[in-house]
């Protein structure tokens, strides 16, 4: 492939567009407000800011309310807002890459295709319905994330179970998105090519424009940045399919597509796979969460993700698209690897002139810049509840929190300049994910609706346990002769008897039951647990932890749980 986007031109793309987002971001954190109308703030920021009385509050109070408005950008954002934000913060710069490889792979093809974008989408439409249970199960406890909601469902055990599994997940992807952006950069910027000090420091560079505008504005600076990012991408994706289609080598007949278009079994396990797998992550991605918090109310918080859904689901059915049209184009060298299907979006960009390059190059810096910062603030979302509780001084909060992010992005960075396949990483995240995303969840059953047992905490840590034994005992059943002596790889999902990294049955099995398995552990030790210790107890109780009800409440608590047992039996 041959571009000719020079140096120059890549690096003005790269620093306007963060230096957009980072004016945004100040903005919204109200550093600017001496210098703007008010009337151009409610324009830029659109969403409430604290109120008078708030600030008193905050004045008051050392900057906890701040603080809590900084993480949480609670009840402060309608539908649209919500949309854009779930939009454009889970469509990172993997999307060229992801569902245009599954289009440009005839094993995978439509049903690749379809499963990406829905499995993209659809959880969005489960936080529909599990959001406003969270909210309601930690209500008083100001939280804003679902590792909040462990600690007050099941104990700390579970809630450091859920929070090291997310960090894990926003760790990969955010290697991933500075993966995706270094290799699209050294793609287009002919110059440069490959170079690692050339990636490294487009990697390098968006890290630290991310941190440092999220360092400034908190939520309500990534919520801002997602607003104009989604249109962005909206108006963006409108162009370059017209330009696509318009290029005449990009032009192919019925007979090439019906060659690109397939429906296969391949696709089908594809699918099944990527709809376990990329539920089980997203419950998990505290960026995603922190929305619901964010969101003004429960139908601003249900329409906003059921748009920003459908906004994710027609974006990677576009990409997905496009990955057949190039395979269409040329079948023989995708067949052959003289090309790569993961790089089929860039074989339709090389006959368009350079300034539909540098189109493609603001596309994909606000995609990553978009995901990267949202990634930024659900992980500082994870450390801050306990120290907001215990009334640590706001502003050390902050210089943590931001200590925390430049370790995390630094190991992110290094970690891209290697260069993983993005899908393949993801995959070892879902599969993390997989292993205990039920025994979570299962916490919002309640026993008197649903007629089922609801978790202990030890029923729920034990199914995270069997997850993870179900996938190690998978990878030796698929290929005793390379896992049994370290079965920790089949995390990887490595099956020499696949023909590409979703086909094959292997995987597919492995995403159905590790859920299933850990759903049975779960119930299991629950019964047993309740049978033995009589009652629902955290495994680990600290004396700094506020009882949430008086011993009276407690022994009710034990009897209703021993009767559930009972009437299980």
């Amino acid at each position: 492939m041959a571009f000719n986007v020079s140096t120059e031109a890549g690096y003005a793309v790269l620093f306007t567009v963060l230096c957009i987002f980072t004016t945004l971001a100040v903005i919204s954190a109200g550093y600017l407000n001496f210098a703007l109308p008010k009337s151009v703030q409610d324009l830029l920021v659109g969403h409430k800011q604290q109120s008078d009385k708030d600030e008193d509050i905050n004045a008051s109070s050392g900057g906890l309310l701040a603080t809590d408005f900084f993480l949480s950008a609670r009840d402060s954002t309608g539908t649209f807002g919500i949309a854009m934000s779930f939009f454009a913060s889970g469509m990172g710069a993997w999307v060229v890459y992801g569902t245009t490889e599954m289009g440009a792979n005839p094993q995978l093809s439509w049903l690749g295709v379809l499963g990406y974008a829905i499995a993209s989408a659809i959880p969005g439409v489960f936080v529909m319905w599990l959001g406003p249970l969270v909210k309601e199960a930690t209500k008083g406890e100001e939280a804003f994330s679902t590792t909040d909601f462990c600690r007050v469902r099941y104990g700390r055990v579970m809630q450091l179970s859920c929070a090291a599994i997310s960090v894990f997940y926003m760790w990969i992807y955010l290697v991933a998105e500075f993966t995706s952006i270094s290799n699209i950069f050294a793609t287009l910027v002919v110059e440069q090519g490959f170079a690692q000090k050339y990636t490294s420091g487009i990697a390098i560079s968006v890290g630290v424009f991310t941190v440092f505008y999220t360092g400034l504005g908190g939520l309500p600076a990534s919520i801002i940045t997602d607003k104009f990012q989604g249109i962005m991408m909206a108006s963006l994706v409108l162009l370059l399919t017209i330009a696509v289609c318009s290029v005449p080598e990009n032009r192919i007949t019925p007979e090439q597509y019906a060659v690109a278009a397939n429906f296969t079994a391949d696709g089908f396990y594809a699918l099944v796979t990527l709809i376990i797998a990329i539920i089980s992550a997203e419950l998990f991605n505290q960026a995603t969460w922190q929305r619901v918090w964010a969101a003004k109310d429960t139908p601003s918080l249900r329409k906003g993700f059921g748009l920003g859904s459908t906004l994710v689901f027609f974006l990677m059915v576009f990409f997905g698209i496009m990955g057949m049209i190039a395979y269409a184009k040329d079948p023989a060298s995708y067949d052959s690897f003289a090309k790569f299907a993961f790089l089929a979006f860039f074989d339709l960009l090389e006959p368009m002139a350079k300034g539909w390059h540098i189109l493609v190059l603001i596309f994909v810096t606000s995609l990553a810049a978009s995901s990267v910062d949202s990634l930024q603030n659900g992980i500082t979302s994870i450390l801050s509840h306990d120290f907001l509780k215990f009334g640590a001084n706001p502003g050390l909060i902050r210089w943590l929190n931001r200590a925390v992010l430049v370790g995390v992005n630094i190991a992110a960075i290094v970690k891209s300049a290697q260069r993983y396949d993005v899908l393949a990483l993801f995959l070892v995240a879902d599969l993390v994910c997989a292993t205990s995303v039920c025994p979570i969840f299962m916490g919002l059953l309640n026993p008197e609706k649903y007629g089922v047992l609801s978790p202990t905490e030890l029923g729920a840590f034990m199914g995270c346990i069997g997850g993870i034994a179900t996938v190690l005992v998978a990878g030796v059943i698929v290929d005793s002769s390379t896992y049994a002596s370290n079965p920790f790889e089949w995390f990887w999902l490595r099956d020499p008897s696949a023909l590409c990294a979703l086909c094959g049955t292997n995987r597919m099995w492995t995403f159905i039951v590790v859920p299933i398995i850990s759903v049975i552990f779960t119930v299991v030790f629950t019964f047993a647990d309740i049978k033995i210790r009589g009652g629902r107890k955290p495994l680990v109780a600290f004396a700094f932890d506020e009882k949430k009800a008086d011993e009276k409440d407690i022994e009710d608590g034990e009897e209703h749980f021993k009767s559930e047992v009972e009437v299980e039996a």
